[in-house]
């Protein structure tokens, strides 16, 4: 070891960085929630089309 710290990250590199940042948290994450959330209330809703609602049987 020579003891020398790193040679800082080109400019170019961070602002790549940054908009890599700002496309994955405000793009592409929300609309993988949403889709994520979506789907699991359309199989809710298909469960309970198919099973009926949740709850004691009827008479």
């Amino acid at each position: 070891m020579t003891g020398r710290p790193p040679p800082p990250a080109p400019k170019s590199g961070r602002r790549r960085e940054l908009l890599t940042f700002f496309v994955l948290a405000f793009g592409i994450w929300p609309i993988l929630a949403v889709g994520i959330v979506g789907g699991y209330g359309f199989l809710v809703w298909g469960f309970q089309i198919i099973f009926g609602p949740p709850g004691p049987p009827g008479h």
